[in-house]
Formats: C-alpha cells, structure tokens, sequence
C-alpha cells in the first residue's frame, strides 16, 4: 500500500517536474537512465507526460515536442553509448556486484536473458521494457557486441521508442478524457510497461533460480 501511495504522489509531481524543469531536465533524466545505470526513472511515463504537458500549448512552460523528441533522442544514444562502454571496460565487476536498493541482480538477469533470446534486436526491443532498458547496452557491451552494429541498433531503437511513446502523449493530451483522468492513464501505461519486464524476471528466476550472471 505505501509503494502504491508513493507512487500516486509521483505521479502527481511528474507533471510539475516536466513543466519546471522543462527541456533540460526531461532530458537529464532519459540520459541517466541508461547512461549512468539508473533503472528506477520514469522513462515512459516522462515521455508521455511531456507529450501531453506539449500537447496544453501552455504558454508558462512553452514546450515543444519536436523539440523534445530532438533532445531526448540524442540523450538516449549517448546514455546507451556510455552505458555499452562501462560494460565493455568493466563489465564483470558490476555481474558479480551485491545486491543493494538500486541495484539487483534479477533486473541484471533478465537484461541478460533477453539479451540471450533476441541477440542484438534486444538493444531496440529493450527500449519499451524498463529496467531491461538500462542494463542491455551494458549487457551487449559485456558481451563484445560489435560497436558499429551496436550503434545501429542503438540509433534504431531510439528514434522507434521516441517516436512512438512522445508523439502517443501529444496526440492523446488533446482529449479532455485524458486530461480529467490524467494520473489513471499514467499509471496505466507504467503498468503495461512493466508486464514485460515481470515476465523476464520470473522466467529467468523459474529458469535458472540459483545460478549466478556469467558473460
């Protein structure tokens, strides 16, 4: 029930927080996600609420969503750059790394897992799975994928992932039914993004539920 509250009451902030921190901090955040390993931001529901924060044309905030998808695009290529480096520099350190509040090992696994099914289409699939999101470049560069077909599927997965989830925030911000029930269409779309990543964890968990990451 406090996971529940706690999540409500970002809810009702991530609205406030696209409108303040406007173009720089929409994409501080999408850059940190991945880039400095960071699974637990709001990187769909961001994105869909700046859509809609863009979509009120409000004159206080004056955001763009061309703008926006500009910014944010260049920010998820670099933040998956970064974190294919760390991986490939470093990557056995963080695979046998404790468990700590941000940082698990299960969400490792499953980036592991779904890099082991889909190969190197994971990099864009992951895109619309979080927390798989954060950990497969790193994966891929632990792996020794080569970098320039790293980079294409890098590039690829996210001009798909802003393509679709900042322009479907725009497009639906111009409903009133959105607009009156704007915290149950968030909260819905985090729900459905999670499913994937749930699935991943409990297969890898029911799969493989003692063995520890290996590259």
């Amino acid at each position: 029930m406090d996971f529940l509250l706690d999540l409500l009451a970002q809810l009702r902030d991530l609205e406030s927080l696209v409108a303040t921190a406007g173009y720089v901090g929409v994409t501080a955040i999408i850059f940190i996600e991945t880039g400095l390993l960071f699974p637990f931001l709001p990187g769909d529901s961001l994105l869909v609420t700046a859509g809609l924060v863009a979509a009120a044309h409000n004159p206080l905030v004056n955001l763009n969503v061309w703008t926006l998808g500009v910014l944010c695009s260049i920010a998820a290529v670099v933040g998956d750059q970064i974190a294919y480096g760390i991986g490939r520099r470093s990557g056995e350190a963080l695979f046998t790394r404790e468990d700590s509040r941000w940082f698990k090992q299960s969400h490792l696994r499953a980036a592991h897992e779904f890099y082991e099914k889909h190969g190197g289409k994971t990099i864009i699939l992951a895109r619309f799975v979080p927390i798989v999101r954060t950990f497969a470049p790193f994966v891929a560069g632990s792996g020794a994928m080569n970098y320039s077909r790293f980079m294409f599927f890098n590039i690829t997965g996210a001009l798909l992932w802003l393509g679709l989830i900042l322009p479907a925030g725009w497009f639906f911000g111009n409903f009133e039914i959105v607009k009156r029930n704007f915290e149950l269409v968030v909260l819905g779309i985090i729900f459905m993004s999670v499913l994937p990543m749930v699935f991943e964890v409990w297969k890898a968990k029911r799969e493989h539920p003692s063995r520890p990451v290996a590259k």
